[in-house]
């Protein structure tokens, strides 16, 4: 089993930036896909961006081209690095493989995009 530690969320004016991280606590290299997901309030969790071991990424159709993921094997680590947010961003933000393994949900980081 993996555990999966998210940081880097926080409270950011619309059209600002942040950048999520997702600290593994095992070798992700063996995962094929990795993926940032989110949950807003009332909603259900959605797939945001994917990573797979080859560098191949996918998007949601918000996101694209304000949201870039990347993934560091070596570190076992993978990011999110979000421009040109919006209200609509605002969830908590879970790291996860693609599929997603029940036991890997972490406890996620808060995104929130207000003025």
């Amino acid at each position: 089993q993996v555990q999966l530690v998210e940081s880097g969320g926080g409270l950011v004016q619309p059209g600002g930036s942040l950048r999520l991280s997702c600290a593994a606590s095992g070798d992700i290299s063996r995962f094929y896909a990795m993926a940032w997901h989110r949950q807003a309030p009332g909603k259900e969790r959605e797939v945001v961006a994917t990573v797979t071991n080859s560098d191949i990424t996918n998007y949601a159709d918000s996101v694209k081209g304000r949201f870039t993921i990347s993934r560091d094997n070596t570190q076992n680590m993978v990011y999110l690095q979000m421009n040109s947010l919006k209200p609509e961003d605002t969830a908590v933000y879970y790291c996860n493989t693609r599929p997603p393994r029940y036991n890997f949900w972490g406890q996620g980081t808060q995104v929130t995009v207000s003025s």
